[in-house]
């Protein structure tokens, strides 16, 4: 069954002006694969400054709890139940620009990029080449160089 899944509520400090994530950087993730969503909840854990806030399989779940937290960055799955993860995209992003999405799916097609990127994805990987990039990404945005860490996770 797949559900949305509530976290403990984040409790740390305030960051110094000027930081743009709070510490640790708090991700969500909107993944269809209940394998995958373990999978890489475990990766969250090996990636220094990063706290998940909340999980869910699907697309109405993951707009609610996103919409209700507002984490730093979202993981998306363009697959999720009763919807798509541009649903979820195109439901959050116009009123919380400010959330970085970082696209993780099979559909890597050429035009489900652009598309991606045109609603506001800071970053579209294809799970079955680009997992590994996943985690220097995050912890890009969790050191603050988020916006030094190009679409390919190559810091510049």
């Amino acid at each position: 069954m797949l559900r949305s899944m509530n976290m403990a509520p984040d409790n740390s400090a305030a960051p110094p002006p000027g930081l743009a994530h709070r510490l640790p950087l708090r991700v969500f993730l909107a993944e269809g694969s209940e394998i995958l969503r373990s999978r890489i909840v475990d990766l969250f854990g090996e990636v220094e400054g990063v706290r998940v806030t909340g999980v869910s399989g699907s697309a109405e779940g993951a707009t609610a709890e996103i919409l209700r937290s507002l984490p730093d960055a979202v993981v998306l799955d363009l697959q999720l139940s009763g919807g798509s993860g541009l649903d979820v995209l195109n439901a959050v992003h116009p009123h919380e620009p400010q959330i970085d999405f970082i696209i993780l799916t099979n559909h890597s097609g050429p035009q489900y990029r652009r598309l991606c990127m045109a609603r506001g994805a800071r970053h579209f990987l294809d799970k079955s080449h680009d997992f590994a990039r996943l985690g220097p990404i995050l912890a890009g945005l969790a050191s603050g160089l988020g916006n030094k860490v190009d679409n390919r996770g190559i810091q510049s």
